[in-house]
């Protein structure tokens, strides 16, 4: 399933889908399928299976290659998309990162607890964009 060549309107979403995953996953240890995936999910429309292909191949070297050979062969994987969240992710878990640390422990753990349930329900009672 090839997804269309991103506008800029994606491009700027695809980039600040990775800070958000980057400075959530320094901040806190999570990032690609908490917050990638849903993010590709209800804020572009993007099938599940592209976004985790997408979400895969962003992580590719070295943990996920496995995960991305079979998205790729069944066409869930679209590079362009993947690039462009990895490079806001690399800026985002530096930031996120260091203000994790500069937070109690007690502060961090809640903040991961609260995105958890916003972010699950949000995915059980929202469906896909229009």
């Amino acid at each position: 399933m090839e997804l269309k060549k991103p506008t800029m309107e994606t491009i700027i979403y695809l980039i600040l889908i990775g800070i958000a995953a980057g400075f959530l996953g320094g901040m806190v240890g999570i990032g690609g399928g908490l917050i990638i995936v849903p993010a590709l999910v209800l804020l572009l429309g993007i099938s599940q299976h592209n976004a985790q292909g997408i979400s895969l191949t962003m992580m590719l070297f070295p943990v996920g290659i496995l995960g991305v050979m079979n998205y790729y062969k069944r066409g869930y994987v679209d590079f362009r998309y993947s690039a462009l969240i990895a490079v806001g992710f690399l800026l985002g878990s530096y930031i996120g990162s260091k203000f994790s640390l500069s937070l109690p422990e007690d502060t961090v753990k809640k903040v991961f607890a609260i995105i958890m349930i916003i972010l699950a329900v949000r995915m059980l009672l929202t469906g896909k964009k229009a």
